[in-house]
């Protein structure tokens, strides 16, 4: 075993996903970018469509936790793939889809050209492929959890779940302005499910992986991410949150007991919120849900419990927005079956909404009946790589009894289309659900629920700034006169905008226009490069520095007192927060650790005293005489009073430069 860790520090490994520039007009998939929401889900909304990069989340949770030294790109150009494989990486893995394996090809290529040393392992859901297809592209492949194929593969001991989980965060843009951060929580891993057309269900064979197995690990991630921002919002990705409820409850008494007025997106079935009372889930923090809608009569069986339209009003009604997914080509539907499911959904009026082509992805029980009877359109059984390439969801690959596949995939425009225009953009759908937040929530009984309401008040005024774009470039007549009801609404309880408010939405008038030349002109329309390095000390936090960190944390806990640590690879920086009393003897030992620390690594270091509540004055002296030389790397974050406290807080104010983040 000793020789096993020896070898694996002069190891690298490099994990990437597929190159940038993506797209159509690049030779992808219809679907194929870098963006949910303005990929799938608003396609047809233009400039009013939320903007949000997604980028591939796994490689930097894997890379999180192991010990190999490890650099993780995300859309990467040629050029700078290139660049990083002359370093010289023992391993190269790279993670795909179905409908970018052509893509996965490329990277393999300039992998063998560039660093024909390195070993290449392929993972994500690409890689529902079988071996045939996939062996001549690498070396291993991963088909199950990364974080313990990989551990296995480098020769690394097992570790225990709950995994080490990183703080991702995604901003979402409108007018090609920043308005939220949205945190990522990994709590699972597959769905049991089991939908015939479903990748994801099937890849885990049916089975959850709970990488965050207790309520209190899903909170406890929360309230890291709420030290770097008090104002986070949150996505918890897994299948079918709510169908563990016991995980689910424990995860709402700590949300209760917290008292933060959190807000979380969460996906789950019919199946599982009808086990639950409304009142239950509003007090887990959760004001967002994506439904699977799919159809009428798709008949599957996470859709059993109450009737869907009845749920899904009862959730808008009490202020929960609403993703609805409906599939497109059924067996069953015709055109005018389609009209009418989408009639249906749109008098429930979601937030959202994502159309999609029945496709069959390999592995799942839809591709095996389709290949069994023969049901592929022709050109894809001949061409194996056009229907990975086409399997993205707009594209009809399969056969259906009554309409052809330009039949279905007008339909699918057609779904997108009459979603805006009846509903109108999201954007808006978003300020009226806040509204009815705020009314219902502003006189609950529930302590939580009236902490939201205050919150959702700040969040509707920012609506004042996009009402002027929606009355004057909504997309048709009614949908301008709906939105100039909606903002008289809102001026009915939060009051007139005052002349800042009036300024700055002509400014956004302006940001609108921009973002329509941009999408008009493809310009701006691609990620910048994201480089992640883990344990590589000449970059900062290498392995060394974590280790410290992970027994800084240890040591420096006891009843009176703890630390929090947060390692920020992305920013090379670690965040440590001090909670309550520090005595002179514990300054002395944590500078002593800290300043090891920046002896021997470049990162930076944010140190956390808001929550100090008490301190000698000694020991606060201390912490500046003993890190005053890194005062260029370090930045702190006071009490809010820290005037009232001159003696204790004044010193460390005047030798270091405040926290502005």
């Amino acid at each position: 075993m000793h020789y096993v860790k020896q070898e694996q520090k002069s190891r690298k490994l490099l994990l990437t996903s597929i190159c940038r520039p993506l797209g159509p007009e690049y030779g992808d998939g219809e679907s194929v970018g870098y963006e949910l929401l303005y990929g799938q889900v608003t396609r047809a909304q233009g400039i009013f469509s939320p903007r949000a990069t997604h980028i591939h989340y796994a490689l930097d949770y894997i890379a999180n936790n192991l010990e190999i030294p490890t650099v993780v790109l995300h859309y990467p150009s040629r050029r700078e793939l290139i660049r990083e494989l002359k370093k010289g990486y023992d391993f190269v893995g790279i993670s795909f889809i179905l409908a970018t394996f052509h893509r996965a090809k490329e990277t393999v290529s300039l992998i063998r050209k560039y660093s024909p040393m390195s070993k290449i392992i392929l993972g994500g859901y690409g890689t529902v492929l079988d071996d045939e297809a996939l062996k001549q592209y690498g070396d291993h492949i991963c088909r199950e959890e990364g974080v313990g194929f990989m551990r296995r593969l480098l020769g690394e001991p097992e570790i225990p779940m709950p995994y080490k989980h990183p703080l991702i965060e995604s901003r979402l843009k409108v007018f090609s302005v920043p308005v939220s951060k949205t945190g990522l929580i990994f709590a699972g891993l597959g769905c049991p499910n089991g939908c015939d057309f479903c990748c994801t269900s099937h890849f885990f064979k049916r089975k959850h992986i709970k990488l965050l197995p207790e309520g209190r690990d899903i909170y406890d991630v929360i309230e890291r991410y709420l030290i770097r921002d008090p104002n986070m919002v949150f996505t918890i990705i897994d299948e079918d949150f709510l169908l563990d409820k016991k995980r689910a409850m424990q995860f709402r008494d700590c949300v209760l007991a917290g008292g933060k007025p959190v807000s979380i997106f969460v996906f789950s079935s019919v199946k599982a919120i009808s086990r639950y009372d409304v009142q239950e889930i509003l007090e887990m923090g959760i004001d967002g849900v994506w439904i699977g809608y799919e159809g009428t009569r798709s008949g599957y069986s996470k859709q059993s419990g109450k009737p869907v339209h009845e749920l899904i009003r009862e959730l808008r009604e009490n202020g929960i927005a609403v993703l609805t997914s409906m599939i497109v080509g059924f067996d069953y539907q015709t055109p005018k079956v389609i009209s009418q499911e989408l009639a249906g959904l749109m008098d429930l009026r979601p937030e959202l909404a994502q159309f999609l082509i029945y496709s069959p992805p390999p592995g799942t029980p839809f591709y095996d009946r389709v290949m069994s009877q023969g049901l592929m359109r022709r050109k894809y059984v001949e061409d194996a790589d056009r229907r990975w390439h086409d399997g993205c969801g707009f594209k009809s690959i399969v056969k259906h009894p009554t309409m052809s596949s330009s039949e279905i995939e007008g339909m699918q425009r057609w779904c997108f289309e009459q979603d805006f225009q009846r509903l109108g953009p999201s954007i808006y759908r978003f300020v009226e659900t806040s509204c009815v937040r705020y009314k219902n929530w502003r006189e609950s009984s529930s302590d939580f629920l009236r902490k939201k309401a205050a919150g959702q008040a700040k969040d509707i005024r920012k609506a004042y700034l996009i009402f002027l774009v929606g009355r004057l470039l909504g997309p048709n007549r009614r949908i301008r006169s709906w939105i100039r009801e909606l903002e008289h609404k809102v001026r009915a309880e939060l009051g007139t905008p005052t002349l800042a408010e009036r300024l700055m939405s002509l400014g956004a008038l302006v940001t609108a226009a921009w973002t329509a030349l941009k999408l008009r002109l493809g310009i701006f329309q691609h990620p910048r490069l994201g480089r992640v390095s883990f344990r590589i000390p000449e970059e900062g936090l290498g392995l060394w520095a974590a280790n410290i960190w992970e027994s800084l944390r240890d040591e420096g806990t006891c009843p009176h007192f703890s630390i929090q640590v947060d390692l920020q690879h992305a920013k090379k920086q670690v965040w440590v927060k001090w909670n309550g009393m520090l005595d002179s003897l514990r300054a002395e030992r944590l500078a002593g650790r800290i300043r090891e620390y920046l002896e021997k690594d470049q990162g930076k270091l944010i140190l956390d005293l808001e929550n100090v509540k008490a301190s000698e004055d000694k020991a606060l002296e201390t912490i500046a005489n003993k890190l005053r030389a890194y005062r260029r790397r370090i930045r702190i974050r006071l009490p809010n009073n820290y005037l009232d406290h001159a003696a204790q807080f004044l010193l460390l104010a005047q030798v270091f430069k405040l926290y502005k983040g």
